[in-house]
């Protein structure tokens, strides 16, 4: 078992009232689980996004914490929250790291998995 690791879930969704596809603005929510599944209490610093849509087009997100938190999880312990993002494009991807330092100081990278962003098909 490793002494530095936290696992990294996400769930999506489309959030149809708050879109606008006639102005190209497609709205996801997504709640993301970080679960310290290391030995040490580790405390969760910063994030850094990559959001791409259908076009091509990148943004890069960088900042402290995650929603006004740091988080300090102890082994097993998990944080959950939702948080999102919109997009020009009716499907997308995120993906990224997490900061993080354990509480003997080694910082190490926490691996958010790419998920997608997609536009729930409608039949008519």
């Amino acid at each position: 078992m490793a002494l530095y690791e936290f696992s990294v879930s996400v769930s999506t969704r489309y959030l149809g009232q708050q879109s606008d596809p006639a102005a190209s603005r497609y709205v996801f929510s997504y709640t993301v689980t970080v679960k310290n599944v290391g030995t040490m209490k580790a405390q969760l610093i910063a994030r850094h996004w990559i959001i791409k849509d259908a076009n091509g087009n990148e943004e890069q997100v960088r900042g402290l914490g995650v929603i006004g938190y740091q988080p300090l999880l102890d082994p097993g312990q998990e944080f959950e929250y939702t948080s999102g993002t919109a997009l020009e494009t009716p499907l997308g991807s995120m993906h990224g790291t997490y900061l993080c330092v354990a509480e003997d100081g080694v910082q190490f990278d926490a691996v958010i998995p790419e998920f997608v962003l997609s536009q729930p098909r409608t039949l008519h």
